[in-house]
This record gives C-alpha cells, sequence and structure tokens, in this order.
C-alpha cells in the first residue's frame, strides 16, 4: 500500500495585485484588487514505502508547495491526500511522529546554543526518555561524523556542520517519511557527498521513504532510483532517471580536442554547437546521425582526441524546462 498517495491535487493563493508608487498604494488602499496564482494543479503521483524519490523542478515550480502540503503546513486547495494512511493538514500527533520536513534554508536549532540543548527540547517534545535519546544521539552522530561539534554553539559551527546537525535534530524520533527540501543547499562538495551518503545509509538501515528536493543534481543522481518532474505546478514525468535521460536527450554530447583551432563556423552541420574555444569543441549531436556525423569530423577537421557521452542530466532537464516555457 502506497505511504504517499496524491490524486488532483492542487493549491492557489490569493495575493494582492498592487500597483506600484503611492498612486497604486492609494488605489489599492480604497479598492483592493487580487489575483489568483495556481501554485500546484491536477498533481497526482503515489510512492511507495522504503523508495528514495527526487522531486525536481525549476523555481517557482511548486515543489516547496507541495513538501508543505504533504506535511500538513498547509491544506490544500482540491484534490485528495493521504499520508502514511493520515490526513497531513489534521497534524494529528500520530501522523507528526511519523514524519519530519527538514528545509535546507531553515534551521530548528537554537543559534546561540550547542546543538546537544536542542536535542534535549527535541527528546522532550517527542517524549523521548533520556536513555533512548542519548543512545540515538550516538548512533546518528557516529553516521554523520559529529562529535565535538554537538557542544559548540550552533553559531560557531561550519555550515556542513550546521546541516549534520540539523539533519541530526530531524531524525532524532526516528521518522518513516523524510520531507526534505533542499539539504545540501550552499554545503561545499565533500559536505554534500557526506549528506548524501548519510541518507543512503540510513534509508538502508531503516527502511524510511524519502522525498528529496535538490538543485544539485549529484543528489539526485547519487540518491533517486525514481524522480519526478514538476513544471508549472504539473508533473509531466514520473519514471527511473535512465528513462529521464532517454526522453530528454535525444542526443549526444562530443567533445573534441584539434590539432589546430577552428572557427566556430566550421563546425555548422555537425550538430548544435555548446563550446568552440582554442582547440576544444563540443558539440550535440542527435543520436541517429551520431555515426555519420563522427565520420565526417574525424574526415574533415584535424581531430587529436574524440569522446562521445550522455549530455549532462541538468543541461538537458534545464532544455525542457526552457522549451516548455517557450511554448506555454
Amino acid at each position: 500500500m502506497p505511504i504517499i498517495h496524491c490524486q488532483g491535487l492542487g493549491r492557489t493563493y490569493r495575493v494582492a495585485d498592487k500597483q506600484p508608487g503611492l498612486a497604486g498604494t492609494l488605489r489599492h488602499f480604497v479598492r483592493r484588487r487580487e489575483r489568483l496564482i495556481e501554485a500546484v494543479r491536477q498533481l497526482s503521483f503515489t510512492i511507495e514505502p522504503g523508495e528514495i524519490v527526487g522531486f525536481l523542478g525549476p523555481n517557482g515550480a511548486g515543489k516547496t508547495t507541495t513538501l508543505k502540503m504533504l506535511s500538513g503546513l498547509i491544506h490544500p486547495t482540491s484534490g485528495s491526500l493521504q499520508v502514511a494512511g493520515h490526513q497531513p493538514a489534521r497534524r494529528d500527533a500520530a501522523f507528526l511522529r511519523l514524519i519530519t520536513l527538514v528545509m535546507g534554508q531553515k534551521q530548528q536549532l537554537i543559534w546561540d546554543l550547542p546543538p546537544l540543548d536542542s536535542l534535549a527540547v527535541n527528546a522532550a517534545v517527542y517524549g523521548i526518555p533520556d536513555a533512548v535519546a542519548r543512545r540515538r544521539i550516538e548512533e546518528l552522530a557516529s553516521m554523520l561524523e559529529l562529535g565535538p561539534e554537538l557542544r559548540r554553539p550552533v553559531r560557531k559551527l561550519s555550515l556542513g556542520q550546521r546541516m549534520k546537525a540539523e539533519l541530526l535534530a530531524a531524525l532524532l524520533h526516528e521518522p518513516s517519511l523524510l520531507f526534505l527540501d533542499e539539504p545540501t543547499l550552499g554545503l561545499d562538495v565533500n559536505a554534500q557527498a557526506a549528506v548524501r551518503a548519510f541518507l543512503a545509509d540510513y534509508n538502508r538501515r531503516t527502511g524510511a521513504t524519502v522525498l528529496l528536493t535538490s538543485h544539485y543534481m549529484g543528489d539526485i543522481t547519487a540518491l533517486c532510483p525514481r524522480v519526478l518532474l514538476i513544471h508549472g505546478g504539473s508533473l509531466f514525468h514520473d519514471g527511473s532517471l535512465e528513462a529521464l535521460s532517454q526522453r530528454l536527450a535525444p542526443w549526444r554530447e562530443v567533445r573534441l580536442e584539434l590539432a589546430d583551432p577552428l572557427p566556430a563556423d566550421r563546425f555548422a552541420g555537425f550538430g548544435e554547437l555548446e563550446h568552440c574555444e582554442g582547440r576544444s569543441v563540443r558539440l550535440l549531436v542527435e543520436r541517429q546521425r551520431l555515426t555519420e556525423t563522427v565520420g565526417r569530423l574525424l574526415a574533415e577537421c584535424p581531430v587529436l582526441d574524440l569522446e562521445v557521452q550522455e549530455p549532462p542530466l541538468e543541461e538537458t532537464i534545464g532544455r525542457l524546462f526552457h522549451a516548455r516555457e517557450e511554448t506555454a
């Protein structure tokens, strides 16, 4: 039975429609005008227990709004929603013990106190006995490679250390469903890798379900066998990363190293020129024309080295979003 079931989910906001300037402010004061914004529309999907699912989309696509509806922070305007057998909007205590929501741009740790003090508060809120809380903190701290950092004021921790401590605080009550909104936002490469490894390990150990949004494709490719893509509040892809790559990338990336530089117009007709600087060239070539194009390049250009590979996934997704915006 799915742990998350959304059917026709929608969320509409009513916002003020005010013109700029003093005159606009006065007119708005006398006669208030409003307009409706559909943040999410007709969103339907299910997630099975234990899955790690990536939730992708450009800024303003409705990802964070969806996570807030799933966690019960805001109410849907339309459609039906069930999470772990509960109606999230009711915010039942039993439901709240099952979930956690981590937002990379928000924090729950108290700024001037050590994380251990905030963890003690969380344990008391969830009614976790002291001995159990200490055991869980030790286990999670070991997995996250946190030690003395838990005794320093939060304001003296690095961003990566703070994010790890935030994850520890969010998981102290052992939730079975994790909603993660940009959990690696602003972290360096090493800290991102550490957080990814921790989440994968936590999923293996506990069987927790994870719904993850991120602008770092490394998070998605490392953790998520399945991805949901949302644009303009609507879902337009639900499937594996491999299927997504096949759908979004009907081309191959061809990288060339030349013996001598050539002008950019020399590569007209070979494909879409992405980069041409000095002896380095990068082309996007349609799959069905790949063999023919590579043969022509080798025959007509002073090629020292040639490499064919899939284009980066973030580029192909970005192209799809851009194409949809142009046709909208």
